[in-house]
């Protein structure tokens, strides 16, 4: 796209928002930041793109127990099934830092064009395999496309825009997630009833979603490749980054088990109905949505607010846990999501702050695996504390005094620093 002329103004929210001259640039700035001519589509793909992970997370779990019925026969099926659902979220942990470091190399267009077709490709694959196996495996492909395509959104979020503008979109991802996960759930059970393989279907909304994303994204450039680096710039970048990798990697546990937990605990009340456990999770979700909502008011003290985040986070953990009725369950579960609303966007704009753009996308490539990480063994955790606590609303309760103790210990270190410097990532052009 041709260069707008030096007099003429640039769209309201054209990147980048602050830019500085080309010769005060550092040398791993960007050599030519794009316009987006249409920014506003540029966010809805975005969006959409960051999505797609979350499609592949929950799409299928209405039609578990029907995937292991169909294949009963096969050794192991009782094993196998469930992890048709989460074994994405396995394969994305451990290929995100790999993702992250090819897309440094690279560039995020191209390789988020490529990812979104081979989405396609291996998420309707169950539609034509008739092996237990085998659907494992192309399960597995979805996590490798998932950490790619989760990895460039992020990436290119943080490569378009800069400072209050990038807060707000990547609070914007979350509030996206949240939603998006009641939706492909409600979906799922819809398409379940036509047969287990019908959900697959939906992956092929990646071939439709991969044109646009070729013809309306610009790619980025940085000058850091002509550069010949005499250090490894790996260690650095994980020094930085490995508390707020150990942090996100918790707050990914506490994010996601009202969701993966609610209906067990419904269920230990005596609570099965479909239609109560739909509005439980439905009332969750929206407390995600207006705690993310809330966030975008908050940007420039969502960090100051972390250890008070996690306390909310912990309160309506020990609701949760104490609850001997549906309402009081509810209420706790309501109160913990407006927590885990902040919280999501707040990990990540931290984590964004100390990235430079020669970094950013091995960067984010290690908050995605922290995160999804902590999110596959979410439900392995409660499962281990369960046991150990003589029940699921025990096990709560102590995730829920784990959290207050983080909460603490953030507060108490926070104290003792004081005012923390800004990083000079914080405000680096974009």
């Amino acid at each position: 796209m041709p260069a707008s002329p030096p007099a003429a103004a640039p769209p309201p929210d054209a990147l980048p928002a602050d830019a500085l001259p080309a010769d005060a640039l550092p040398a791993d700035a960007p050599a030519a930041a794009p316009v987006l001519a249409r920014p506003r589509l540029t966010v809805v793909l975005l969006m959409a793109g960051s999505c797609l992970p979350i499609l592949g997370a929950v799409l299928i779990a209405p039609v578990l127990p029907k995937l292991q019925e169909h294949f009963a026969a096969t050794p192991g099926a009782s094993a196998l099934a469930p992890m048709a659902l989460t074994v994405p979220a396995l394969s994305l942990a451990l290929i995100a830092p790999f993702a992250g470091a090819i897309i440094d190399r690279l560039g995020r267009h191209r390789l988020l064009v490529a990812a979104t077709v081979l989405y396609a490709l291996v998420g309707t694959a169950p539609l034509w395999l008739d092996s237990l196996p085998a659907i494992i495996a192309s399960r597995a492909l979805v996590g490798v496309a998932e950490s790619a395509v989760m990895t460039c959104c992020t990436t290119l979020i943080g490569d378009y825009w800069s400072g209050r503008q990038r807060e707000k979109y990547l609070a914007l991802q979350a509030m996206c997630s949240a939603l998006s996960a009641t939706a492909f759930f409600a979906l799922g059970g819809a398409a379940g009833s036509a047969g287990w393989r019908a959900p697959f279907w939906a992956y092929a909304v990646g071939l439709l979603l991969a044109p646009l994303l070729a013809a309306v994204l610009r790619p980025t450039h940085h000058r850091h490749r002509a550069a010949a680096p005499t250090a490894s710039p790996g260690a650095p970048l994980l020094r930085r980054l490995s508390a707020p990798c150990a942090l996100t990697f918790f707050g990914a546990i506490v994010f996601y088990t009202v969701p993966v937990e609610t209906s067990f605990l419904l269920d230990d009340l005596g609570t099965t109905a479909p239609a109560t456990i739909g509005l439980c999770t439905a009332a969750a979700s929206a407390a995600t949505v207006l705690g993310a909502a809330a966030f975008t008011r908050l940007t420039e003290r969502a960090e100051r607010l972390l250890p008070a985040t996690l306390l909310l986070c912990a309160a309506g953990f020990g609701l949760v846990a104490l609850a001997d009725s549906v309402p009081v369950l509810v209420v706790g579960a309501v109160v913990n999501c407006l927590g885990t609303g902040l919280l999501l966007p707040t990990l990540i704009t931290r984590t964004m702050a100390l990235l430079t753009p020669a970094d950013r996308g091995r960067g984010t490539g290690l908050w995605n695996a922290a995160f999804f990480l902590g999110e596959f063994v979410c439900p392995l955790v409660l499962l281990g504390l369960a046991g150990a606590t003589d029940g699921l609303a025990n096990a709560v309760g102590l995730l829920g005094a784990t959290t207050l103790a983080v909460a603490a210990g953030l507060a108490v270190t926070r104290a003792r620093r004081g005012p923390a410097a800004p990083h000079p990532a914080r405000n680096a052009p974009a």
